[in-house]
């Protein structure tokens, strides 16, 4: 099969699907080669029998986990906090100091694209547009009426010819 240095068991693939989803796709398999450790037994003996179902092959002992690993991140958290007895106060805490991480590091992401976009779009357009004056605003409705009329004395015109042939 195709296993290489860089690409690891997704070269099976070659070109096809596109290089973010066989990174993804790498990062999944390597999570799910790994040998788990049964909560119930200890023994390195998990098999995956759906998606987020696990089952112990020596205690035959089902649980759930994540869609490809056994323990996900917040799972393990709350598992620490049941052992530890520390529940509602000190986990919402810690859950939220986690969530403001991740909003704040999205943030800087967000920050950085819009500078990014910002100046492409200088780049791209280096006239400023100036401010219109009162004068220029009453100037354009003048021009937009003088047209309308136009328009009107058109239409007029056409419906005599018509009424005359």
């Amino acid at each position: 099969m195709g296993v290489t240095k860089k690409v690891g068991s997704t070269g099976r693939f070659g070109s096809r699907y596109g290089v973010g989803i066989r990174k993804k796709l790498l990062k999944v398999e390597s999570v799910q080669i790994q040998k788990q450790k049964c909560p119930n037994c200890g023994a390195p003996a998990i098999k995956r029998k759906s998606r987020g179902i696990f089952a112990c092959k020596k205690c035959s002992h089902e649980f759930v986990g994540g869609a490809y690993s056994p323990k996900t991140l917040t799972g393990g958290l709350i598992g620490q906090m049941v052992s530890q007895k520390r529940f509602v106060p000190e986990a919402i805490e810690e859950l939220s100091g986690a969530k403001e991480e991740v909003k704040e590091v999205k943030e800087e992401k967000e920050v950085k694209e819009e500078k990014k976009k910002v100046k492409k779009t200088e780049e791209k357009k280096p006239k400023v547009k100036k401010e219109k004056t009162e004068k220029e605003v009453k100037e354009k409705k003048e021009k937009k009426e003088v047209k309308e009329k136009v328009k009107e004395v058109k239409k007029a015109e056409k419906e005599t010819d018509k009424g005359e042939n």
